[in-house]
């Protein structure tokens, strides 16, 4: 009985490996043509197994078959939720390598190239997730192999590049008079925010401003379990065809995640995300450009160091509102700016302003 377990879990995980691309069944959230997008190294970009099907597959076998029955739960859980589950961390041998081909993978490597990223060539490629329970620790012994657990890093553009959009001009909506309603929380002696979160769709704000305290933040619009601020609980009337097809394609979401060196957002759903931000450019540039960021990447959307030296962000729009401090704009999905035919983020379907507590 106790094999017979096993070996279901195992031919469970392994029907449950992410797709390379060219697979019939590929996500189609993870598919993404040809761009020439900020987020650099874009999955799914080339034929990723050195070696063959068959290979990968005894090779992922012996590896799953020598994993304790309740890590086997852990790990399913994670990837058939794709992430939407919380689950603890899977500890295990950092420092064994497995052999495909004529390459070599540490463990943790190899089971994030078959449970999320099929491309992923190297470590430096990604970035541990504030909810993993080992960040900030060195354990050089065990290492969370947990594949939801990390996240890909979104690399910006190198000089020269051709940007996905750029936005300049300013918008029609109020963001000050929603910032006075944070305010408000600190002057009745509430926990101090780090930051409060604006929900819209097109130029109409959505429910009242989230003020957050935790670290980090789920933003989602109807996750099964888990806490955070759900989207899909907040009374819209917009009747709008695709304000309507662009929620339900929200799904898991964004996490904001308060770290040492800034604010990051992992793009959790399964389409992308577009993102500005002060400190994502040149300070000196007239105009900032719109980072898209593909699911399973994080970016730092806000840098304290460079924001440090700002006075205030370069563009039009957050100039004629000094109080609102530094800003961070994502939308969901639709994406704004030069190459689309919305110019201006308050023209997105479902989008997030993000406004920082700089007292």
């Amino acid at each position: 009985m106790f094999r017979t377990k096993r070996s279901g879990l195992v031919r469970r995980l392994w029907r449950s490996r992410a797709p390379v691309e060219g697979d019939g069944d590929a996500d189609t959230g993870t598919r993404v043509g040809g761009n020439a997008g900020c987020c650099l190294g874009k999955p799914g970009a080339s034929k990723p197994n050195p070696g063959t099907e068959a290979e990968l597959k005894a090779l992922t076998y012996s590896i799953l078959k020598k994993i304790k029955e309740k890590q086997l739960e852990v790990l399913l859980q994670a990837v058939e939720s794709r992430g939407g589950a919380r689950t603890p961390c899977l500890l295990l041998p950092g420092k064994a390598d497995a052999r495909l081909g004529q390459h070599s993978y540490p463990l943790p490597l190899l089971l994030y190239k078959v449970f999320r990223w099929p491309d992923l060539r190297h470590s430096s490629e990604l970035k541990r997730l504030s909810c993993c329970e080992s960040y900030g620790k060195i354990n050089p012994e065990l290492v969370c192999c947990n594949p939801h657990h990390m996240s890909r890093l979104c690399e910006l553009d190198s000089p020269g590049s051709v940007p996905a959009s750029t936005e300049t001009g300013g918008t029609a909506y109020s963001a000050p008079m929603g910032f006075s309603d944070s305010l408000a929380l600190q002057e009745r002696g509430e926990q101090p925010h780090w930051c409060v979160v604006a929900y819209w769709e097109e130029k109409t704000r959505v429910g009242r401003l989230y003020s957050v305290q935790e670290p980090s933040l789920d933003i989602f619009y109807d996750l099964p379990q888990g806490t955070g601020f759900c989207l899909g609980q907040l009374s819209s009337d917009n009747k709008s065809q695709l304000v309507q097809m662009v929620r339900a394609k929200i799904g898991y979401g964004i996490q904001l995640s308060r770290e040492p060196d800034g604010v990051w957002v992992y793009n959790r759903s399964c389409y992308p995300i577009f993102i500005k931000s002060a400190t994502l450019d040149n300070p000196d540039s007239r105009t900032l450009l719109v980072h898209k960021v593909f699911p399973g990447f994080s970016i730092k959307a806000f840098d304290f160091e460079k924001a440090g030296s700002l006075q205030r962000p370069n563009d039009h729009e957050f100039s004629q509102q000094p109080r609102t401090g530094f800003t961070v704009q994502i939308s969901f999905v639709k994406g704004w700016g030069q190459c689309y035919t919305r110019q201006f983020i308050s023209s997105c379907p479902c989008w997030l302003e993000v406004i920082f507590n700089n007292r």
